[in-house]
């Protein structure tokens, strides 16, 4: 397990194996690729960031997954591989699940949402974590710990 305080000062703790926290995940993240390049969503208030959002009601955490990613970009993804799972303990605590997935299409939409849809990007991952466009959530250590388990970095 790692353990970190994030860019708002919040303590954060990150394990890659399921259910390690003992409280449900009601939230995802998904790391998304699409051609070689990261797909990305712009939300109207954070910047650019991997999609993600809450589960709704009956929904598995894979089809939390796969909805707010074409929610978010228009991205079509069909299978989300579990990466890892954190805990934020901020004012109420809660546990984000961390997928990653591969999109088959890039659909256009008239509406993405919270989001101004989907951004590829092909940068490093040093760019993400200063480039001001980026949310802080692609700045703390959960990205950069899950892209290095990924092995997208060394």
């Amino acid at each position: 397990m790692e353990q970190f305080i994030d860019a708002n000062g919040v303590k954060v703790e990150l394990a890659f194996q399921k259910h390690f926290f003992g409280q449900d995940s009601q939230h995802v993240l998904v790391i998304c690729r699409y051609e070689d390049k990261w797909l990305l969503t712009h939300h109207k208030k954070r910047g650019l960031e991997f999609p993600g959002g809450k589960r709704e009601k009956g929904e598995t955490l894979e089809e939390a997954a796969i909805r707010e990613t074409f929610e978010e970009t228009g991205g079509v993804i069909t299978e989300p591989t579990f990466v890892g799972e954190y805990k934020v303990y901020d004012r109420d605590p809660f546990v984000k699940t961390i997928f990653f997935a591969q999109a088959e299409e890039l659909v256009r939409k008239k509406d993405y949402l919270e989001t101004n849809g989907y951004k590829l990007w092909e940068g490093e991952l040093a760019e993400m974590q200063t480039h001001p466009e980026f949310s802080f959530i692609m700045k703390d250590k959960v990205v950069e710990l899950a892209l290095k388990h990924l092995q997208f970095m060394t």
